[in-house]
């Protein structure tokens, strides 16, 4: 059986420079031809979805950044942000720096 591993992110606002407070964030595990929904939470006012458990593996986060930002009453390219990556044992963080026309991430810790 494998270990389990934790996944976590946080999402800056890399334009007003703070956390991005209530992006809806869904956490994707690989299963057999496709992706299962696991979980899903807002961001809290820091930024930041913790305290997820799952399995070792192929994952996908999704973060639905059109409503957030059509909240913020911004247009914005992208109306969603999908990050693949694989969980390993331990804490995987993955981290997303979002601006209505870029965004970028990064491994974290």
């Amino acid at each position: 059986m494998s270990e389990p591993c934790t996944v976590s992110s946080h999402v800056l606002d890399a334009v007003a420079g703070r956390p991005a407070a209530g992006v809806l964030v869904t956490l994707l595990k690989r299963d057999g031809n496709g992706y299962t929904a696991v979980a899903a939470a807002p961001t809290d006012a820091d930024g930041r979805v913790a305290g997820w458990s799952t399995a070792p593996g192929p994952h996908r986060l999704r973060f639905d950044t059109g409503a957030w930002f059509a909240d913020q009453g911004t247009t914005t390219f992208y109306p969603e942000v999908e990050i693949a990556f694989t969980a390993t044992a331990g804490h995987s963080h993955v981290p997303l720096l979002l601006s209505p026309f870029a965004y970028s991430t990064y491994r974290g810790s």
